[in-house]
């Protein structure tokens, strides 16, 4: 699941431009609609793995790109599309990123092969990236600080983790009443809908600055982490030392390193790199990366093992998520209560202890796996310790942040757990392959699934001593180091 913390200014409109715009109910609407479109697609495609593999013949390496593929772009270009939305216009952008989502859409739903499907979703996670900011930066530039404010971002937030959490059912219910083109054409419609609503009725806002994106910067983070990513799943077949792994790597490296070289003599830099002399800054998103490792694979690898292994079908794979969606979502809701009463980090290391302890039971699941005892407890531990981990690392990244620079590293926070999710991803996809690549059989399939987990507890392991360690319990620790 996905929730995109605030990443933009929350500069308001005057009372009468207000009143020219849509009613308030509108505007809602619209924007957390495209709110939902893009978080969805993130895990709508998980329970449609299988399908697509059978109906484009998609080799393993092609089925980790699907999600890859969106997920790389979107955390890539996703601080670049926070700060196009403040310098040309929230609206213009929203209906940029919008109709690039949907025409992407459209384009993997009719896809022949497999490179035009990745192709698609690349775009698609472009697309997100443009869009998703201006979502947020609509709603605080068009509902008046205090109560009006608040209850619009807390709408926001609550479907874009619903969006996450419906992903899987969604994504059943399409594959197995249509075809897993749904999962995708879907978005055409809807799209079409809110892109139309948006340009007749939001009203266009934007900060009074000079014109500079460091297009750069996001060129180059992205292109170095697909490559990387693209290295380590070589190794799955060629091995660590040969050069179809190697080149790769090193390549991946070397733009990651260009990219560092960018942002420290870039004039309006994507990240601004002095901000990881904060503890608060660099402990929580080297925190977030590995925790986004090991817990972003969760759903992956979960529908794969129940569909190949256990040979539910579609829908029985999307309706077996529900209670570890509802976990999630209640982790969530739960996280700032909790945070009150025992502090962030306490918080942050109880959560993912607890996700670690569902990730190295699920890895014990086998061929002979039942819903009850193999799937359902191991998934609410992972799901639950999820929800309550994300938001009190995102409160630690933020606390010694300067207020000015608040929404920067809320987003920061955001792009190192879909990064680590992506890498994560990669990683434990190898891991995985390294035991079923001599033998295709179900016994050998829930192996290789079952040590994807168990290595993805001990990621999270690293996380969790990098938490205790590393993290200021204490915002006045914060900026110390």
């Amino acid at each position: 699941m996905v929730r995109m913390p605030p990443i933009a200014t929350s500069a308001t409109l005057p009372d009468t431009a207000r009143r020219k715009t849509a009613p308030a109910w509108l505007v809602m609407l619209l924007v957390c609609s495209g709110q939902f479109l893009v978080v969805l697609d993130v895990s709508v495609v998980n329970v449609a793995l299988p399908a697509m593999r059978t109906g484009l013949g998609l080799s393993e390496l092609g089925l980790q790109w699907i999600v890859n593929a969106y997920v790389i772009t979107f955390a890539g270009f996703m601080l670049l599309g926070g700060r196009a939305a403040d310098l040309f216009g929230r609206k213009r952008v929203f209906v940029l990123g919008l109709a690039l989502f949907t025409v992407a859409s459209l384009g993997g739903g009719l896809a022949q092969q497999p490179w035009q499907l990745i192709a698609a979703r690349t775009v698609q996670g472009v697309g997100a990236a443009v869009l998703s900011p201006a979502t947020l930066t609509i709603l605080t530039t068009s509902f008046p600080a205090g109560p009006a404010r608040t209850r619009a971002i807390a709408t926001w937030t609550a479907v874009g983790a619903g969006g996450g959490a419906v992903g899987g059912l969604v994504g059943g219910v399409l594959t197995e009443s249509l075809s897993w083109r749904w999962v995708l054409l879907i978005n055409v419609p809807v799209g079409a809908l809110v892109l139309t609503g948006a340009v007749l009725w939001l009203t266009e806002s934007r900060q009074g600055t000079a014109r500079r994106l460091d297009v750069p910067g996001a060129l180059l983070v992205t292109g170095g982490l697909a490559l990387v990513a693209y290295g380590i799943v070589q190794t799955e077949t060629h091995g660590w030392a040969s050069a179809s792994a190697l080149l790769p790597l090193g390549a991946g490296l070397a733009v990651v390193a260009a990219f560092l070289v960018v942002e420290a003599r870039a004039k309006a830099p994507l990240m601004p790199l002095g901000l990881f002399r904060l503890r608060s800054v660099s402990s929580a998103n080297g925190a977030m990366v590995l925790a986004g490792a090991a817990m972003f694979s969760m759903w992956y690898f979960l529908s794969l093992y129940v569909q190949n292994v256990l040979g539910y079908r579609p829908l029985q794979a999307g309706l077996s998520f529900i209670p570890h969606s509802l976990s999630i979502v209640l982790g969530s809701k739960i996280a700032p209560r909790l945070m009150n009463r025992v502090g962030a980090k306490t918080l942050a290391v109880t959560g993912a202890v607890i996700s670690a302890a569902g990730m190295a039971w699920q890895g014990t699941m086998d061929v002979h796996g039942s819903y009850l005892g193999t799937i359902l407890g191991p998934g609410i531990l992972m799901a639950l310790g999820a929800g309550l981990t994300a938001t009190p690392i995102a409160s630690i990244a933020t606390s010694g942040a300067d207020p000015a620079d608040q929404g920067l590293v809320s987003g920061l926070i955001n792009t190192s757990r879909q990064m680590g999710g992506a890498l994560g991803l990669s990683v434990l996809s190898t891991v995985a392959a390294s035991r079923t690549e001599r033998d295709n059989g179900l016994a050998a399939l829930a192996d290789g699934y079952g040590l994807a987990f168990h290595v993805g507890s001990l990621i999270l392991l690293g996380s969790i001593v990098l938490m205790v360690v590393a993290l200021p319990r204490r915002p006045a620790d914060a900026a110390h180091g």
